[in-house]
């Protein structure tokens, strides 16, 4: 039998929480990715936001590409189809998407490198849904942090004022129909998140693929009301690969089903752009000794990393 990743009721952080906490930590340990449900994001706020989403992937060609922004790597705005590529992949990835960043105040620390968002004036809602569910995500991944660090023997409120201004993205991607059954090309190749979590709220196909300690790829399609965690390499590096960031990737899929568009949305949680990633002293053990003697800041790192996907 294929091994399932397992999905979790995060209702028990409040109500069973030691148990709770062992159960999550072990599923980050052993995949990298979790399921959670029990988050309380009504399916109509989810459906709200895939609307106006949908409805910008719809304009015209040229009508998008007014909001790319030139050598913002991508942060904020559109990024057209035939951009992003998998670090080390020969192919760009089969997507197009949008980004939406924090709304900080203009006279703000970070405002050098948070720039300020766009937002398409012909899709009426596509601000009010998109920052809506931007805020929602990040207060629930919050959450998963909570729980994180207290199975690692941090305080419950570790990562508290390390992301409240951190430089996460709400990332819409669409992957439009595949005309050709002979292209090198996946909709996404394998590859890590950057970042310390991702959530993954809604997908309209099955095609994410997680790949297993052992090797195997294994099908990750969550019922309705899951989003799917994982860890990113932020996190990875910051634990000493206790908690691992799990290669994955999107398939094209067979036949009739790879001429339907494909969409997701996931939100890239990142830490304040001066946090200091360096390997926490608890997770340095003779077993696992530090992978990292030099620290990095997260946004170091970031452009680091941004320039390997082809983005910057």
């Amino acid at each position: 039998m294929t091994p399932r990743i397992p999905t979790l009721d995060i209702r028990r952080f409040d109500t069973d929480r030691e148990a709770f906490v062992a159960e999550l930590g072990a599923a980050y340990r052993e995949w990298g990715f979790a399921g959670i449900n029990g988050h309380g994001i009504p399916q109509a706020q989810i459906d709200g936001a895939y609307d106006v989403f949908k409805a910008f992937f719809a304009l015209p060609e040229a009508t998008k590409k007014q909001y790319h922004v030139t050598g913002g790597g991508g942060a904020r705005g559109y990024t057209a189809f035939g951009v992003e590529t998998a670090k080390g992949a020969q192919h760009f990835d089969l997507k197009e998407f949008w980004h939406i960043g924090r709304e900080i105040p203009d006279d703000s620390k970070y405002r050098e490198v948070m720039q300020p968002n766009l937002w398409p004036t012909e899709v009426p809602g596509f601000r009010e849904h998109g920052y809506g569910l931007y805020q929602t995500l990040d207060a629930l991944g919050s959450k998963v942090l909570s729980a994180l660090a207290l199975h690692i023997g941090l305080p419950e409120n570790y990562f508290v004022d390390k992301t409240d201004y951190g430089n996460s993205i709400l990332r819409p991607i669409h992957y439009p129909p595949i005309t050709s059954d002979d292209i090198p090309n996946e909709r996404a190749g394998a590859h890590e998140d950057i970042n310390l979590i991702t959530l993954l709220v809604g997908a309209s196909a099955a095609g994410l693929e997680v790949k297993s300690s052992r090797g195997e790829w294994v099908p990750f399609t969550s019922d309705a009301d899951t989003i799917v965690v994982n860890i990113g390499d932020m996190l990875q590096r910051l634990t000493n690969h206790v908690y691992p960031s799990t290669t994955h990737r999107v398939t094209n899929p067979p036949g009739e089903q790879a001429r339907k568009p494909r969409y997701s949305v996931p939100f890239f949680l990142h830490p304040n752009p001066d946090f200091v990633i360096d390997v926490l002293p608890s997770t340095v053990t003779a077993d696992n000794p530090s992978r990292y003697p030099e620290a990095i800041t997260a946004q170091g790192y970031l452009e680091e990393r941004l320039r390997e996907i082809k983005l910057k």
